[in-house]
């Protein structure tokens, strides 16, 4: 089984990265690895309920994280009534899948609990600065990660999604969130009606730095071919502002995305919401 495995996760890589990455088959947990390196985001589910103690189950794995300094300021919104998870989709309707999903996910950075502490402890709280926002918000993504690997790990299909923040002031007053807790990201979680395809990235001699800190952007246009090879683009983002490329790849796509102004209004939400970002 483990000579499967590893197949498994070499050509899972090769598919991701474009390169082979050995693979020692005499190491532990490679069926975790190789769930993890064929991780594939999936937007169609199958029309099964997911019970409320495997819900459970997941989001007291997705707790079990590792938290800045055991702060714990990360939390989990379940949203099942159909009522709100379709008033989610009405905000985002380029994202239909979002309407038929089972379970959505509200993932939260919450810097409340925290201040509230120290008051009912008769202790001063000197630390309503930026670095409170960006603990609560770090741990809150890798809480949202790690639920993600604990859902596929029992067959279920995940898609995040981070667009809810164009919409942060409605999401927070739908959900009720009071000053300093605010949503991070969402999640559609169900079971999976396709396979769903594996996102080629960026190669690692893009993203991973040996000792010091080294600049490539040598590499983009082999990764704009190899990832149209297999995901080509359907659609050219504002080809009346900037006309049709002939060959049109990723890194084009991102320049034309933040090519305009994004989530401007973001900063004015998270201070109206109480945080401090100086």
């Amino acid at each position: 089984m483990m000579p499967d495995l590893t197949s498994s996760i070499e050509g899972s890589f090769s598919e991701r990265f474009g390169e082979r990455i050995e693979v020692d088959g005499a190491l532990s947990g490679l069926d975790e690895l190789a769930r993890i390196a064929s991780h594939r985001v999936h937007r169609r589910y199958l029309a099964r309920d997911i019970a409320p103690d495997l819900i459970r189950l997941l989001c007291a794995c997705a707790m079990s994280a590792p938290s800045k300094s055991d702060l714990q300021q990360a939390d989990i919104l379940i949203v099942q009534d159909r009522t709100k998870i379709h008033a989610i989709s009405d905000l985002l309707p380029e994202m239909a899948w979002i309407r038929e999903t089972p379970v959505f996910l509200v993932f939260l950075a919450n810097g409340r609990r925290l201040p509230q502490i120290s008051k009912i402890r008769g202790k001063p709280f000197p630390n309503d600065h930026l670095d409170l926002f960006f603990n609560a918000t770090v741990d809150a993504a890798i809480v949202m990660t790690t639920l993600l690997r604990a859902a596929e790990a029992v067959g279920l299909g995940c898609c995040p999604i981070s667009v809810i923040r164009d919409h942060a002031a409605i999401v927070s007053q739908m959900f009720a969130l009071p000053d300093k807790v605010i949503p991070v990201a969402g999640m559609c979680l169900g079971w999976p009606a396709e396979k769903g395809e594996i996102s080629p990235r960026l190669s690692l001699n893009t993203t991973v730095h040996d000792e010091r800190f080294k600049e490539n952007v040598d590499e983009l246009g082999a990764y704009d071919r190899r990832r149209a090879a297999t995901r080509p683009y359907r659609n050219q983002r504002e080809p009346e502002r900037f006309g049709r490329d002939e060959f049109y790849g990723w890194s084009e796509d991102k320049a034309r995305q933040y090519s305009v102004p994004l989530r401007a209004d973001f900063g004015a939400f998270v201070r109206a919401k109480g945080f401090n970002l100086d």
